[in-house]
């Protein structure tokens, strides 16, 4: 069986490793979402990792509700890219950018307008925006004429996340997002073709996934998923066969990889509530699988023994241990990262963790 230091084909990218860095938000965009300076030395410290996935970045302005983070939707935002993913490659690193429109959890004081998605009910707790914390505003159903652009959306940042040197994309389809938001019946009680049956609530997903991959080519598309457990109020009376369907459409789609969030029982972020369902989607899928979440070294190099994941991806553990793979290698205890600065706009929690000695 292979260890988490053996090389991975995911899709065009040749991964070195199968230590995967998860996409982390952290905030040091501009206002306008627009990458800044130090997210370059930020990603290129990290270029250890057997591929980068980016922390979430927004398709358009009424997709994108999380204060300072990213965006993909204009030139400007492709043009403050390019520093970042020259550095990776510059490092000798590999990057993918994480497509993101976050439906009814954007607030209209950091979006546009009146959030968006699959119906009309309020997502629980409080968004995070630029005035501090604010209940979550009633989202409006997307109506069967708008699917068409948000779709369009998704492939626009494609093709900037190209034009800007990624070698490839994620779609944000977990954590209770929009695409989340059609896929799981806690939220979406639609009555139209994307709503009721699986075969209509993986419509949306569908339609994106092989919009991103006409535009960009499947071998460069990802996906990832959050099959077990409630997530900022999203959740599926049975998800089973929601995601092996969700595995089989998108394994005929033929994209580079499939990252499920599944945490254990235990999880310190968020938790399984049924049986892992990573065994039934990887049957389904086929492809390389990579699985996430509270992951240490034992606990993944043991699930690649399984045959149940390809690669692991690693979030937390990132942050505050650029050096990631170099560690888990050498056995070396690893650096706890800083929650308060998780999100903060400066250098201090964010490019100042030093490597191993």
């Amino acid at each position: 069986m292979p260890t988490l230091f053996d090389p991975i084909t995911l899709g065009a990218i040749e991964a070195p490793n199968r230590i995967i860095m998860a996409p982390l938000t952290r905030a040091r965009a501009t206002r306008n979402a627009v990458p800044t300076p130090i997210m370059a030395d930020y990603y290129a410290q990290r270029a250890s990792a057997g591929l980068i996935i980016s922390e979430a970045t927004g398709i358009s302005r009424i997709g994108l509700g999380w204060p300072y983070a990213p965006g993909l939707w204009n030139d400007d935002q492709v043009q403050g890219w390019k520093p970042v993913t020259s550095a990776v490659h510059g490092a000798g690193g590999r990057i993918v950018a994480q497509l993101w429109h976050m439906g009814r959890l954007v607030h209209p004081s950091v979006g546009e307008g009146q959030p968006v998605s699959s119906s009309a009910i309020t997502a629980p707790d409080h968004a995070h925006t630029y005035e501090g914390n604010q209940p979550y505003v009633k989202p409006r159903p997307l109506d069967l004429s708008e699917i068409p652009a948000v779709v369009a959306d998704y492939a626009r940042a494609a093709r900037n996340a190209i034009a800007a040197g990624f070698d490839g994309v994620q779609i944000h389809a977990a954590n209770g997002y929009l695409i989340d938001q059609f896929l799981r019946d806690g939220v979406n009680r639609r009555s139209d073709a994307y709503g009721g049956s699986i075969e209509n609530r993986i419509r949306l997903l569908g339609e994106v996934t092989r919009a991103v991959a006409q535009a960009i080519g499947a071998d460069r598309t990802g996906v990832r998923i959050s099959p077990n457990g409630e997530v900022q109020g999203v959740d599926d009376s049975d998800p089973e066969p929601l995601f092996a369907a969700v595995g089989a459409q998108l394994a005929e789609i033929g994209i580079a990889f499939l990252e499920a969030r599944e945490p254990p029982a235990d999880g310190s972020f968020g938790r399984s509530t049924r049986a892992p369902i990573a065994p039934v989607i990887r049957q389904a899928f086929g492809g390389p699988f990579i699985l996430n979440s509270d992951y240490d070294a034992g606990r993944a190099q043991a699930t690649l023994d399984s045959g149940l994941a390809d690669a692991i991806s690693f979030g937390r553990s990132f942050i505050a241990n650029p050096d990631l793979p170099a560690r888990l290698r050498a056995g070396v205890p690893l650096a706890k990262p800083d929650a308060a600065t998780f999100y903060s706009q400066g250098s201090q929690g964010y490019v100042d963790y030093p490597a191993a000695a």
